[in-house]
């Protein structure tokens, strides 16, 4: 990962925009830039992924046809455009020498260096014509002009706020902006900024028309789209490593990247020291495929030392996204101080596509759907929010293959009635594309689902809850979360994570839509906790 920071106008000293840029040094730990636009500043952390070169250092500077030279924080004179993006372009060499034909010229191997020539030929018609993960800020000189733009999905994350002359100012984290301005919010995803207003490009869950295709056909589709989406995401200039937490998600990542790779994968999993319920698993699929494999195993000490950094870095009070996040930093800390990986791959979205538990309740299909779109549309204030933030805290960059675009856009239009659970198994038509390929173990491939929170340990949950329950008498409950409008805590856990959330973002609550939980307006589905255990229909999803 990488961290940028735009402070679109002047007024901001360059102190102030420094230490702000410094929030997010860990996103970033190689290299660190910030350049006055004359109208602003461009700031940088840098990963090296892509282009490891000094020449791919960012902000990139850009005139005529070339890329310019970058000497300390001086912006080259006569150039048109600077940018920073913390982003990866998928098919980018492709992009790249069309580009060259036409007499453009670059300085480095980064992905990223293209996307001022891009946006100088086509504008900002360019957002919309990327397969990639990406969030941006360019400054066009000749215009005195922002544009700020962010994927579809929103994988790479983005936020913005004004400052009282109503300067605008993005920035990768929350924290980068707690001091730079009032209000917090989130950059919508498939959208750009520019000349003062946001622009959807692209509402990836938006279907207009559900394709007709047939159950084999849908299985081909899903297993073609998937393995290409992995196969992009092997493109590493640095090692790549794998989350495998047993279930079916990265499970299917792993056996997809094995088979491509030709050689051992390094994956890790990680599980509580009593009840860990995926360990087993995982280390079925890792010896399935002649992985290299490590178990991290963790305390309850551990999961409560843990709570207070991994608020902090998320920058969320949602209980789900809070507990399932705890093994995820962990393993990723874990990866950082003992390899020397830097690329992440991850089984996210899979869900939010597919179904969870609680979606077995949908009373219709163009329920499922409603469903569907909104988990979408909102992932990347939950899922990806927690994947972005526990790998990046750790140095290193997340990629998710079940984000690919083009999958994503296919298994949203495929017909809800064939996505419900209608074969007495969730997933199915997921778990039916790769039946034939033996990627993974078919016990694996058929599996129940459990939530990851769950499964790195039943224990992991409950230690949370003991915990919290320790730290509020009824009273102090009470009269806590009074302090509350906006997303009122509801129990004794919940009001922790606020009372540690407004610690480190105080009053940004709206950052946040909401708790995440089962659509309780459905039969089966009015419950009082976002974990699938609670869940008439989890059965053997926890063993």
């Amino acid at each position: 990962m990488c961290s940028i920071l735009g402070v679109c106008g002047k007024g901001a000293a360059y102190e102030e925009v420094k230490e702000a840029l410094g929030e997010t040094a860990s996103r970033g730990p190689d290299a660190t830039r910030l350049i006055d636009t004359g109208n602003g500043w461009l700031g940088f952390n840098r990963l090296s992924i892509m282009g490891l070169t000094d020449e791919g250092m960012q902000p990139f500077a850009f005139a005529g046809k070339e890329t310019l030279p970058v000497n300390g924080s001086q912006a080259p004179e006569n150039n048109e455009y600077l940018l920073v993006c913390n982003g990866e372009i998928y098919g980018f060499r492709k992009q790249k020498e069309e580009l060259l034909d036409k007499g453009y010229r670059f300085l480095s191997d980064s992905d990223c260096e293209i996307l001022p020539a891009l946006y100088k030929e086509y504008g900002t018609d360019v957002f919309a014509m990327l397969d990639a993960e990406y969030a941006l800020v360019l400054y066009d000189v000749q215009n005195k002009s922002y544009i700020a733009a962010r994927d579809p999905i929103g994988i790479r994350p983005l936020y913005y706020g004004t400052r009282p002359d109503g300067t605008y100012v993005f920035a990768s984290e929350p924290k980068n902006l707690t001091k730079l301005v009032k209000r917090i919010l989130p950059f919508p995803p498939g959208h750009y900024f520019k000349d003062g207003e946001f622009v959807k490009y692209r509402d990836i869950s938006e279907v207009k028309e559900f394709h007709e295709d047939d159950v084999d056909r849908i299985g081909q589709e899903i297993h073609d789209l998937l393995i290409e989406g992995v196969k992009k995401r092997l493109d590493s200039d640095t090692p790549v490593g794998f989350l495998l937490s047993g279930g079916l998600d990265s499970s299917l990542v792993c056996g997809i990247a094995a088979k491509l790779l030709k050689q051992p994968l390094r994956t890790w999993a990680i599980g509580m020291d009593i009840d860990a319920i995926d360990l087993k698993y995982a280390k079925e699929v890792a010896d399935y495929i002649g992985a290299e494999h490590t178990e991290v195993i963790i305390t309850k000490q551990d999961v409560i030392d843990a709570l207070d950094p991994v608020v902090k870095a998320l920058g969320t009070y949602d209980i789900t996204t809070i507990r399932a996040s705890i093994g995820m930093y962990l393993v990723c800390k874990h990866i950082h101080e003992t390899s020397d990986v830097r690329v992440i791959m991850t089984g996210e979205i899979s869900d939010e596509i597919f179904g969870y538990k609680y979606t077995d309740f949908a009373p219709s299909a163009e329920e499922f759907q409603k469903e569907a779109e909104k988990r979408i549309r909102e992932i990347h204030m939950y899922d990806v929010l927690r994947a972005d933030r526990c790998i990046s805290v750790n140095s290193l960059e997340a990629r998710v293959p079940f984000g690919d675009l083009a999958f994503v856009s296919y298994c949203m239009a495929i017909d809800p009635e064939k996505k419900m659970n209608r074969y007495n198994k969730g997933k199915y038509l997921l778990r039916h594309a790769f039946e034939k390929d033996r990627l993974i173990p078919d016990s694996i491939l058929w599996r129940e689902k459990a939530a990851f929170s769950d499964a790195v340990g039943h224990s992991l949950k409950d230690d949370l809850t003991e915990y919290a329950e320790s730290c509020y008498s009824d009273a102090e409950f009470e009269e806590g979360i009074k302090r509350y409008d906006h997303a009122r805590p509801f129990t004794k856990e919940s009001l922790l994570y606020r009372d540690l959330f407004e610690k480190y973002y105080p009053g940004q609550s709206e950052m946040v839509k909401n708790f995440w939980m089962p659509n309780k307006a459905w039969e089966g589905c009015n419950v009082n906790d976002p974990s699938a255990r609670v869940l008439s229909n989890y059965g053997a999803s926890g063993q």
